[in-house]
């Protein structure tokens, strides 16, 4: 892996950052100062940034898929003693905080790593990930008009939303994709245009599928599926 990309993984700075460090001197490799991002490094050695050890290249980060059952708050803890998504992981010496949030009555996918710079690009609209989600909605059958108002964007009290993919599979059942993340979006998205959501759950997350994975279960990412995060990221 390239030393840029390697720094970037271990959560020492973002990779173009990472290659700022590299080229002011501050690497060094088995004792011996490097100064290209490009060169070839892996866990067997010894990588230092400042003369500190560089703990975890990217085999270290872990990422974690969770079906999010109803009722489960989308933070690391809660005041109010509620039972939190991570609380569905058991990664011993990692601490691991959710990518983005669902709110309490969303169910699905949801994603938890300790790795800040992949959970940032994930979850900026500048990157635009997206993430799928299908709407059971009241009041059904929807109007094709009420998909199109979907697809160019709804006025919210928050401001106008960016174009979303939008399908109806049934009657009352919508596909919706995004590319941003307001707070409750989709559920404002689909009352804003009569049809309020009776229930919701989220699908997919970049190019990771929620699949077969049971409510309440947990299961960590292998090495290419973050690799496809970070590549749908642009990390």
């Amino acid at each position: 892996m390239r030393l840029a990309k390697y720094l970037a993984h271990a959560g020492i700075a973002s990779r173009r950052a990472s290659e700022v460090i590299i080229g002011d001197g501050r690497v060094t490799v088995n004792g011996g100062v490097v100064t290209d991002p490009a060169r070839d490094v892996d866990d067997h050695l010894d990588v230092r940034v400042d003369g500190k050890p560089v703990n975890g290249g990217a085999g270290e980060r872990q990422v974690w898929a969770v079906h999010k059952p109803r009722g489960v708050v989308s933070t690391a803890s809660d005041t109010h003693g509620r039972r939190t998504v991570v609380d569905l992981v058991k990664a011993p010496g990692h601490r691991l905080y959710p990518v983005g949030r669902l709110d309490a009555e969303t169910t699905g996918l949801i994603l938890l790593t300790d790795d800040g710079e992949l959970a940032n690009h994930l979850t900026h609209p500048r990157y635009e990930v997206p993430k799928v989600y299908l709407a059971r909605v009241e009041r059904g059958p929807v109007h094709p008009q009420a998909v199109r108002r979907l697809r160019e964007g709804v006025q919210l009290e928050d401001g106008k939303t960016a174009p979303a993919g939008a399908r109806l599979l049934e009657p009352s059942l919508l596909e919706i994709t995004l590319r941003e993340g307001r707070k409750r979006q989709v559920r404002r998205m689909c009352t804003e245009v009569g049809y309020p959501v009776r229930d919701l759950v989220r699908v997919a997350f970049g190019p990771l599928a929620l699949g077969d994975l049971k409510s309440g279960a947990s299961r960590r990412l292998t090495a290419a599926e973050i690799e496809s995060l970070r590549n749908a990221a642009r990390v």
